[in-house]
């Protein structure tokens, strides 16, 4: 019997604003959605009958995109609604009429899929454990930690207060199951986190087997945490060195690492492009660019002469004129004026920090932008703070710099008052 695996792609992902208009599992890097990466990778590992847990309002796009961008892969994709966002175990349980026996539970970005699961499988033939489990080294309780007694697993800690220092490890979000998971489901007092009760309840009962992976794996918590795992993409063999036959790349232009370009794009003079950088098809990049790698400009992408991409993910159909973009993300269609700045460091050089839900985050980094949704237009001389995140369909004036987050739909200007007086003749 072949094994299965449940991808969860449902969930509001309101965390992940401003760029949870889709869900976060269809945001695209090399050209395709992270679900398919995560599909690609465990069909790699001959695990090919996939679940994937949906919401109500993504449903339809993924069944559209997958039917295309999987074809190649040979995988048996089934969907199954999860109509309320009521958490990880009653997407999970959903899918029950679909399990016939042991199971995996993954998250549509866990891109290294493959890998996790046939470690697990083999701890779980090696040491006859029927459950099993990821962990990884953190430093934040921000996450379920793993409890343990001399070594063993016995239960998990949701994001335990100060003070309670269960284990230096968290939950990677990577499970190996049984069918019986969902009679413990069954037993528990429903809630949002009532995952993690089943999964206690599993714990006592049985001798789950523990791994813990020797190096952290890219999460997808917020926003900017897609960087993280664009340079996993971009640093893989999923990245290779091509120009398409029907670009054209003009004079003097330099290229360095692993650079990709797509069908019918135009690089334009003098352009300096430092990989890996993958460019899509239909983009324009202007004359005197430089493109800083890890960097990935989907299609239908336009820049002005005079640009500078650096470290960043950019969606479809967004154009710029001039200006400099550094460690950011930035949706579909949105337009630049000329001259627009990101600021990407603090003046300090210390952590930059970010507001989500009305809450101040440390984002870790000491290199970030900013994050911008769909359809947003910024005017000419303008720019943003380091951390700033910015809705969709947003409006931003000339000369405005933007220090604070901005909710989608909002018209954000900075006042200022001209003043004219006479010269005096001489």
């Amino acid at each position: 019997m072949q094994t299965q695996a449940i991808i969860l792609a449902a969930g509001e992902s309101s965390r992940f604003w401003p760029l949870n208009k889709s869900h976060k599992s269809q945001i695209k890097i090399l050209g395709k959605p992270l679900v398919y990466w995560t599909i690609k990778s465990l069909s790699q590992r001959n695990i090919r009958d996939i679940i994937i847990i949906a919401s109500p309002n993504n449903i339809s796009d993924l069944k559209t995109e997958l039917k295309t961008e999987t074809k190649e892969l040979g995988v048996n994709i089934s969907f199954v609604v999860q109509e309320k966002p009521l958490g990880t175990g009653d997407a999970i349980f959903k899918a029950r009429g679909l399990i016939r026996g042991p199971f995996f539970v993954f998250w549509p970005y866990q891109i290294i899929a493959g890998e996790i699961a046939l470690n697990m499988l083999s701890l779980a033939g090696k040491e006859k454990n029927s459950y099993v489990f990821t962990g990884v080294e953190t430093k934040t309780r921000d996450y379920g930690i793993l409890k343990m007694e001399h070594d063993k697993l016995v239960g998990i800690v949701e994001k335990p207060k100060n003070g309670q220092e269960f284990s230096p490890f968290r939950v990677v979000g990577s499970y190996f199951l049984q069918p019986d998971f969902f009679e413990y489901f069954q037993k528990v007092k429903h809630h949002p986190e009532d995952f993690v009760d089943a999964l206690n309840l599993s714990i006592k009962d049985k001798t789950p087997g523990l791994i813990i992976l020797k190096k952290d794996v890219a999460t997808l918590k917020f926003p900017w945490d897609i960087l993280g795992l664009q340079k996993i993409l971009l640093d893989s063999a999923e990245m290779k060195n091509y120009v398409d036959l029907s670009a054209k790349v003009r004079q003097n232009v330099t290229m360095g690492g692993l650079v990709s370009i797509g069908e019918n794009t135009i690089v334009g003079e003098n352009t300096v492009i430092l990989g890996p950088c993958h460019i899509g098809p239909n983009c324009k990049i202007g004359a005197n660019n430089v493109l800083r790698g890890p960097l990935d400009i989907e299609g239908e992408v336009v820049t002005g002469a005079f640009c500078e991409l650096k470290n960043s993910l950019i969606q479809k159909g967004t154009h710029f004129h001039s200006g400099y973009f550094g460690d950011s993300v930035i949706g579909e269609n949105c337009r630049f004026g000329a001259g627009f700045i990101t600021a990407n460091r603090r003046i300090d050089r210390g952590n930059i920090n970010s507001i989500v839900k009305g809450k101040k985050i440390d984002t870790g980094l000491t290199y970030f932008g900013m994050v911008c949704g769909n359809n947003t237009r910024f005017g000419i001389h303008s720019g943003t703070m380091p951390g700033i995140l910015i809705g969709s369909n947003c409006a931003i004036g000339p000369g405005s710099i933007v220090s604070e987050n901005i909710e989608d739909g909002i018209k954000y200007f900075t006042e200022f008052k001209a003043t004219k007086k006479k010269i005096n003749a001489e």
